[in-house]
């Protein structure tokens, strides 16, 4: 994947943990808010992902 395909992919899986993140506190539901603070996790790092293939010039 490029830069910008991480990038993107991170962007929507940090709004939808996060969405899932406040449902899931709304509804007194911990397994959703949990997966969804764990979702957003990922979209970050999915992010950083794409940040470092943009410094590296998409080599790795």
């Amino acid at each position: 994947m490029g830069e910008l395909t991480d990038k993107l992919k991170g962007a929507a899986n940090e709004v939808v943990g996060k969405t899932k993140e406040a449902i899931g506190k709304n509804t007194n539901d911990p397994k959703l808010a949990a997966e969804g603070a764990a979702q957003e996790t990922a979209g970050k790092g999915q992010q950083a992902k794409g940040d470092v293939k943009g410094a590296l010039g998409d080599k790795i």
